[in-house]
């Protein structure tokens, strides 16, 4: 009988794939859709701390997530007026990512925000906004993809944009209406759940959240149809790559 150990976990077999900063779990939503086993990272939401997260090296070959984005959002012009400053995570993303060594990573986060910086990876970048997709909701994100090889995501986009539109969910004031000029109205959590294409049951009948609560975690995510174009396009990367 051998006495050797037995080999880790092959992370190109097991697809295991980290999510940082995983807040409800939009972005994981659509890698699962798409086949990937997503293991979600500690988040302030339930207690964690990503700063006190230490992840092992060679157990994932991904590494998806948004780290906090209100330094580079639309409302950073009005820094000076904020009570407590936000803090910038994206340098704590990046030592997870070196710490755990996928073969890829993904980082998605408003337009303004910085690449990561990932020694090893090269970083390409893909400007998306959520209407380029046939949805109401006008929201642009910027999703840096690293590899060790510089592969490039291709998005599939709708023939036509909708006929409807409607402004970005954002967490300050839940959206507003472009025809109401000077007033800022806020989406009812149902249609907020719309507009990041969820099911009106989404949240359940026993949500601890409040709707204020509500409207907050669904602003900061990532809309489910653009997450599953993102991650479609992650999966046809890295077929190609493998062909």
């Amino acid at each position: 009988m051998s006495s050797a150990a037995p080999a880790g976990p092959d992370p190109e077999r097991t697809g295991l794939v980290l999510s940082l900063f995983p807040w409800i779990g939009l972005l994981d939503m659509a890698f699962e859709e798409e086949g990937f086993c997503v293991v979600r990272g500690p988040d302030l939401l339930w207690g964690g701390d990503v700063k006190r997260f230490s992840p092992p090296s060679g157990h994932f070959v991904g590494v998806i997530g948004g780290p906090p984005c209100q330094k580079y959002g639309g409302l950073a012009n009005f820094q000076w007026r904020w009570k407590v400053k936000p803090e910038h995570l994206i340098p704590e993303y990046e030592r997870v990512v070196a710490a755990s060594a996928p073969a890829w990573f993904l980082m998605e986060n408003v337009p303004a925000a910085p690449r990561p910086d990932v020694p090893g990876y090269i970083v390409t970048d893909t400007l998306l906004n959520n209407r380029w997709l046939g949805e109401e909701q006008d929201r642009a994100r910027r999703f840096c993809f690293g590899t060790r090889e510089g592969r490039r995501l291709v998005v599939q986009f709708a023939a036509l944009e909708a006929i409807d539109y409607e402004r970005t969910l954002t967490s300050a004031h839940g959206g507003g209406r472009p025809r109401m000029k000077g007033r800022m109205e806020c989406y009812p959590v149902p249609r907020a759940l719309e507009l990041q294409g969820l099911p009106a049951d989404f949240f359940g009948h026993n949500s601890p959240l409040s709707t204020q609560g509500k409207r907050k975690v669904l602003a900061q995510g990532v809309p489910l149809p653009m997450g599953r174009a993102i991650a479609r396009a992650v999966k046809t990367a890295l077929a190609r790559s493998a062909a």
